[in-house]
């Protein structure tokens, strides 16, 4: 069966980088791979004969690591940084609906100060391979990965989930994201000093709203399910 990605086969594989077990379940099962291989992370999974698939852990820092640890421009044509994400006020996202990143950035490194928070990267110390707080999604890929999407902007990387409406107002205002997730601008900076190339991209299914926590609305098999479909079409 034709995928959305056919037009990198003869360039190299596709490292898929995924979180959570649970996410990697879905993911490999959609791909043809045993899923048990979802609870061994930092462990390449060979998958539908032009994938592979690390499950890094949940976090910037375990998602760097595994995308710098076994992401190989040799043998790689691009990197996605794939799982689930919540929705950021005003993105108009409903549960389960698949949102490509055009941008990843860095949301919370930075300074909190009596006068509000300052980023590193007005501080001058951009974390983005190019300057400024993010990484940008290779619009190659993304015109190959849109078809399964339902939506695209900016994904907000964060270290500390929204859980309160302030925070989540406040991560949208500063970075213009429609969604935040806990991996994305590793996996894209890791790509960047890597070298070689690799394209990246970042594709995310709504698990859940933000803001705060009594109010948030979560459907997580949903979104599995809908993670799953998706995967099984790249």
């Amino acid at each position: 069966m034709a995928g959305a990605l056919d037009m990198l086969e003869d360039r190299g594989l596709v490292l898929l980088v995924v979180a959570a077990p649970v996410e990697a379940r879905a993911v490999l099962g959609a791909l043809g791979a045993r899923a048990s291989c979802a609870d061994q992370t930092w462990v390449p999974v060979p998958a539908a004969g032009r994938f592979e698939v690390v499950v890094s852990g949940v976090g910037k820092s375990a998602a760097a690591g595994a995308t710098a640890r076994f992401l190989d421009p040799e043998r790689h044509a691009g990197v996605i940084s794939l799982g689930v994400a919540g929705a950021l006020p005003g993105s108009g996202l409903g549960l389960g609906a698949v949102v490509l990143g055009t941008r990843a950035v860095f949301a919370d490194e930075g300074f909190e100060t009596p006068e509000g928070f300052t980023d590193i990267s007005t501080a001058g110390f951009p974390p983005g391979p190019e300057g400024g707080m993010g990484v940008a999604c290779r619009p190659e890929l993304n015109a190959a990965l849109a078809p399964l999407s339902d939506a695209s902007g900016v994904i907000a990387t964060v270290s500390t989930c929204a859980g309160t409406d302030a925070r989540a107002s406040d991560v949208t205002a500063r970075t213009g994201a429609i969604a935040e997730a806990m991996e994305g601008g590793a996996v894209g900076v890791s790509a960047a000093r890597v070298g070689g190339g690799v394209w990246f991209s970042e594709l995310r299914v709504i698990s859940n709203t933000t803001g705060d926590r009594a109010g948030q609305r979560w459907d997580l098999s949903r979104a599995l399910a809908r993670l799953s479909e998706t995967a099984g079409r790249l």
